[in-house]
C-alpha cells in the first residue's frame, strides 16, 4: 500500500483525492494546505477525514508518507519538490512542471540525485481518445498519418485560489497552462519538433489565445488553445487526424467523443471504454470525467509498487515541453516569427 500526502487542495488536489480513492494499493493519508481550516471543511463536503497539515516540515515531521502529490500553482512546483525530494519522497507533480525550462532540469536533477522516482501530470498523455489515437498512429491500418489538428477551447477560469490562474507570474497565462497540454501530446506522438511558428492574442493573463505550427518532417501539426471565450461558453478539446485512407476526429462534447470516417464509408462512431461509476460520483457528478487523471495516477501507484521508474510523463519530458512552450511565447513575441527548438 502507497501512502500519499497531497499537497494543495485546491480543485485539482480534490480531483486527485478522488482518484485515489478508486485505486487500491493507494491510500491518502493527509493533506498539506496553507489554508487547513479551509481544507479540512472542503475534506467533510466530500467525506474524506484525513489529517491537514499546514506545511510539509509538519507532516514530515508527524507520519511517514512514500510519496508527495502536488497541486499547487506552477510557481511553486519547483520550490515545494526540491522540499519533497531532499526528503527522500517519490513525488507525483501536477503540470505545468515548471516556470523554465531551467527550474524544471533543476528538480529532474534533484530526484537523479535522491534516486526518487518524479512523474509530471500531463493527463493528456493518458486520456484514452488520445491513447486512442497513439494506437491508431502506431498501427497504421489506414495509411500514415498525413496532418493532425487539435483544439483547446475554455471560458476563462474564475476557480482558483486567489485568481492565481489569471496571475500572468504565477500561471504563465494560458499558454503555459492551458495550450501546453496538446504541445506536450505532439510531442509525446511524434517526437520534437524542430521548429516552431506561433501567433495569438494577448489581454491581461498574458497570451489568452495561441495558434502553434509544429515543423515536423512529414506530417503538418497545429493546435489551438484558448482561455478568452465567454463565461457561459464552458470547455471543449477535439482534434481531427487525417490519414492516408481515414479521417479519425474526436470532440469532447460529442456523444460518442470519436468518429471514423473511412473511404466511402459512412462515419462510424467509436465508444470508450469508461472508469465504472462508484461512491465518488458525488464529487465529479460522472466518474467518466476523471478520464487520464484516474489512468495517470494509477500508472503512477504501480510504478510505486513495482519499483519501476516512470517511463511516461517523466521530468525529462516535462521539461523538454516546456522547452516547446518558452520557444512558442519568443515565437509570439516576435511577431510569429519560425523559432527553432533547442531541448
Amino acid at each position: 500500500m502507497q501512502k500519499i500526502a497531497i499537497v494543495g487542495f485546491g480543485a485539482m488536489g480534490q480531483m486527485h483525492a478522488n482518484c485515489y480513492r478508486l485505486i487500491p494499493r493507494a491510500k491518502v493519508v493527509a493533506i498539506v494546505d496553507a489554508h487547513p481550516d479551509s481544507a479540512r471543511a472542503t475534506q467533510e463536503k466530500l467525506g474524506f477525514d484525513w489529517p491537514v497539515y499546514p506545511s510539509l516540515d509538519e507532516l514530515f515531521a508527524a507520519q511517514e508518507v512514500d510519496a508527495v502529490d502536488i497541486c499547487l500553482p506552477t510557481d511553486l512546483h519547483v520550490p515545494v519538490g526540491l522540499q519533497v525530494v531532499a526528503a527522500g519522497k517519490h513525488l507525483f507533480c501536477e503540470k505545468p512542471f515548471a516556470p523554465t525550462p531551467e527550474e524544471g532540469k533543476k528538480l529532474v536533477e534533484a530526484a537523479r540525485r535522491k534516486k526518487v522516482f518524479l512523474m509530471v501530470g500531463h493527463c493528456i498523455r493518458f486520456w484514452p481518445e488520445y491513447q486512442y489515437l497513439q494506437k491508431f498512429v502506431e498501427e497504421a491500418k489506414y495509411g500514415k498519418l498525413l496532418s493532425l489538428a487539435m483544439q483547446r477551447r475554455a471560458s476563462r477560469p474564475t476557480y482558483s485560489n486567489q485568481n492565481w490562474l489569471q496571475n500572468l507570474a504565477r500561471s504563465g497565462g494560458a499558454v503555459y497552462d492551458l495550450h501546453i497540454h496538446d504541445t506536450d501530446f505532439a510531442l509525446h506522438l511524434l517526437g520534437k519538433p524542430s521548429a516552431v511558428t506561433s501567433v495569438g492574442t494577448r489581454d491581461y493573463s498574458g497570451w489568452a489565445h495561441v495558434f502553434t505550427t509544429y515543423h515536423y518532417k512529414n506530417v503538418a501539426v497545429t493546435a489551438e488553445g484558448g482561455w478568452n471565450y465567454p463565461e457561459k461558453y464552458g470547455f471543449n478539446m477535439s482534434w481531427q487526424a487525417i490519414f492516408e485512407d481515414a479521417v479519425l476526429d474526436f470532440d469532447f462534447t460529442r456523444t460518442p467523443t470519436l468518429r471514423l470516417t473511412a473511404g466511402k464509408k459512412e462515419p462510424k462512431e467509436i465508444e470508450i471504454k469508461k472508469p465504472k461509476k462508484s461512491s465518488a460520483d458525488a464529487l465529479t457528478g460522472n466518474i467518466s470525467s476523471l478520464g487520464g487523471y484516474l489512468n495517470e495516477l494509477k500508472y503512477w501507484i504501480e510504478c510505486l509498487e513495482t519499483k519501476t521508474p516512470p517511463q511516461i510523463s517523466t521530468g525529462k519530458q516535462a521539461v523538454a515541453s516546456v522547452v516547446a512552450i518558452a520557444t512558442e511565447v519568443k515565437s509570439l513575441e516576435a511577431g510569429g516569427k519560425t523559432m527553432e527548438l533547442k531541448f
